[in-house]
Formats: C-alpha cells, sequence, structure tokens
C-alpha cells in the first residue's frame, strides 16, 4: 500500500544524489531530547498516538489520521525533531488538534533539498556514513548547504532491513 509523501521533483542527479524541489507541506512535529536513535524512538511513538486517534477535531471527536512517509528527524541543539508529513487530503484548519502538548502542527515551505537514498538499518552510524558522502558531493558540486542535515525513515520496523528506504537529506541555498 502506497502512503502519502511529500511532492517533489528531481531537479538533476550529480553522483547518484539528488537536487529535488519540494512542494509546500503539513507536518505534526515533536522535540526529544536523548540519544538520536532513543529520540526517534520516542518522538515516533509520541507521533504515533497523534495520529492513532490522540486527537481532537472540531466537533470534540478523535479521528484516525492516514500514515504517511516519511518520518523525518533532524538535530536541533541537543534535542532532535521528529516530524511525521500529513496526508495531502488535510490543511491547517482541517487537521485535528493533538491532545499532547508536546506535539505541534507546522507547515513546511517549498524548499530545495540534496538527497542520498540507501538502504539497511537504522542505525546512526549508517546514517553518519551516508551523509558523509551526502555532505562531500555538495561540496565538490559548488552547492552550499544550509541548515541540519534530516533522516529520512520510509518503511515500517518489521521489513527486513535490507528492503528499507532511508534517506540523508539536505537543504540547498538557492
Amino acid at each position: 500500500m502506497p502512503y502519502d509523501s511529500p511532492k517533489y521533483e528531481v531537479e538533476e542527479t550529480i553522483d547518484g544524489i539528488e537536487i529535488r524541489r519540494y512542494e509546500p507541506y503539513l507536518t505534526a512535529e515533536t522535540t526529544v531530547r536523548g540519544s538520536m536513535e532513543r529520540a526517534g524512538n520516542s518522538g515516533f511513538r509520541a507521533l504515533a498516538r497523534y495520529i492513532f486517534g490522540h486527537n481532537e477535531t472540531e466537533n470534540g471527536m478523535s479521528t484516525k489520521i492516514s500514515m504517511t512517509t516519511p518520518v523525518t528527524q533532524e538535530q536541533d541543539g541537543d534535542e532532535f525533531r521528529i516530524r511525521f508529513m500529513m496526508p495531502s487530503s488535510y490543511d491547517a484548519d482541517s487537521l485535528p488538534t493533538p491532545k499532547d502538548a508536546d506535539i505541534s502542527i507546522h507547515q513546511v515551505g517549498e524548499r530545495r533539498l540534496a538527497a542520498i537514498t540507501y538502504s539497511g538499518r537504522w542505525s546512526q552510524s549508517g546514517y553518519e556514513q551516508q551523509l558523509a558522502q551526502l555532505s562531500d558531493t555538495i561540496e565538490r558540486s559548488g552547492l552550499t548547504a544550509v541548515g541540519e542535515p534530516v533522516w529520512a525513515r520510509y518503511d515500517p520496523p518489521w521489513k527486513p532491513w535490507f528492503l528499507r528506504r532511508n534517506e540523508v537529506l539536505l537543504e540547498i541555498d538557492g
């Protein structure tokens, strides 16, 4: 079953790295302290509760929100921001309100990202290896990365590790 994902256009490919222009989209997000892997798991659980019904609609009811991909994670100081993209069928006014005060809704604007895609386990070492390759390609290409890298995970934990789709993304100036 395909999941809703942010829409983007590939502008160019450089040594296997895609330069993408993303359209705006809504996210539910939370910020968590801890190691990279623990923060990702903790943030995921909180956001999963929100989409599974720990929310409130205009009529005071709760509703389930469809899963989307990817789950993203980026470092913000000594914390990590974990995000679920919200289905494109929602806008800021129609999205249910989180009951958890640590979850907030945000609009992510149009942006240009460099992306490296890889398969494998969700490990910090795998992420760091891919980030190094992505950063090197960006630098050699004369592009300028801005902001913090984003770790994107597309598959559920029960999917065999060698079939999982993961990405590391860096925003590109311009």
